[in-house]
């Protein structure tokens, strides 16, 4: 089914235009391509396209007119989002399975089976892709071969009380330092080296972090959003500016955003965590957002699947569009074409046009 954009008799729907009752479109719709299986494992972003995997365990590249340009089956799901470093990808599965496989093509380059399920977006640099269990423990595999390189246990049960239902926040690199959450264990700082612990911060219900130079943003589900130095792990600023978080945090152009419970897009300032202000959204963000231009393009989690575009101060959206499947990974943003991923498996894409005055 291909998405509803802008229909007039849907306020949401609606591309609001300053001086005009008229409904113009903002968005012209591109592609919608099913994967075949429903996906929780986020889309990649290519120079002219995109990757996705789906709970069949197909992991598929798409060009940006939506056509398919290999496809690459595995035994069981791809739950997690790849990683692409030059010209291969890897990717994992809940069974364990492990492949580097070229960009092009989807050849294999090595492939492992009988590790532990990839649960958690993978990350990588030009010497080592990173996996992070669902018990906390890190291993790094070399790129060229895939042996591992170096493994780190998970933390002790009674430090570490991870929730086995939800999954771990993608791991951080920045230089030669691994930031990884573990549970009640809290953030610990890795060697990327040799896996030696760095550092480690008591923070727990941590729902995501992004890096800005050397600072790293954490948001917690209780409330808590902080900034740490991402070498050393020391702390520059916590604060609580809601009392539940939904989101991890995107940094946008000297702004902190955040989604909340009752439904917000809260923003707040990096420089010590102030809240600056808060946008309300028709339903919960799960994710990070992307960025058009001067506008924020934020998936809601609802049934309905809004993507919306809003503008940084706040008020009406600038465009919505609903695609009627839950969108709770972040939308990909390619020039002037937008790319959302559903939680049934099915990529769309849309054309943004500018606003007819």
């Amino acid at each position: 089914m291909l998405p509803r954009a802008c229909p007039c008799t849907r306020l949401l729907l609606v591309l609001l235009v300053t001086g005009t009752a008229a409904c113009q479109r903002a968005t012209e719709p591109v592609f919608t391509f099913s994967t075949d299986a429903s996906s929780r494992a986020g889309m990649v972003a290519l120079e002219d396209g995109v990757l996705v995997g789906n709970e069949a365990g197909a992991l598929v590249r798409l060009n940006r007119r939506g056509e398919q340009v290999w496809r690459v089956k595995f035994g069981q799901e791809v739950a997690a989002r790849p990683t692409v470093v030059g010209d291969s990808v890897i990717a994992g599965t809940v069974g364990g399975e492990l492949a580097r496989l070229g960009l092009a093509d989807g050849a294999d380059r090595w492939r492992l089976t009988g590790e532990p399920p990839v649960l958690t977006a993978l990350v990588s640099d030009e010497a080592s892709v990173y996996v992070l269990g669902q018990d906390g423990a890190v291993r790094a595999h070399a790129l060229d071969t895939g042996q591992v390189r170096w493994r780190r246990p998970a933390p002790k049960a009674e430090e570490s009380l991870i929730d086995p239902s939800q999954r771990l926040p993608a791991p951080v690199l920045s230089g030669g330092v691994l930031v990884v959450p573990q549970g009640e264990a809290g953030l610990v700082g890795l060697s990327t080296e040799d896996g030696k612990l760095r550092w480690r911060r008591p923070m727990t219900q941590v729902l995501g972090m992004a890096r800005e130079g050397d600072t790293l943003y954490v948001s917690m589900r209780n409330g808590r959003v902080a900034a740490l130095g991402v070498e050393d792990g020391s702390p520059r600023w916590e604060q609580t500016p809601a009392p539940v978080l939904t989101s991890p945090p995107t940094y946008v152009q000297g702004v902190l955003w955040v989604g909340t419970e009752p439904p917000q897009l809260l923003a707040i300032s990096p420089a010590d965590g102030r809240r600056l202000s808060g946008i309300d959204l028709p339903s919960t963000l799960v994710t990070q957002v992307a960025v058009h231009g001067e506008h924020l393009i934020v998936p809601t989690s609802g049934r309905e699947g809004l993507l919306l575009a809003l503008r940084r101060q706040g008020g009406a959206p600038v465009f919505s569009v609903r695609t009627d499947t839950a969108l709770r990974s972040t939308p990909v943003v390619l020039g002037d074409q937008v790319f959302a991923l559903g939680l049934d498996g099915r990529v769309l894409s849309w054309n943004i046009r500018a606003p007819e005055r």
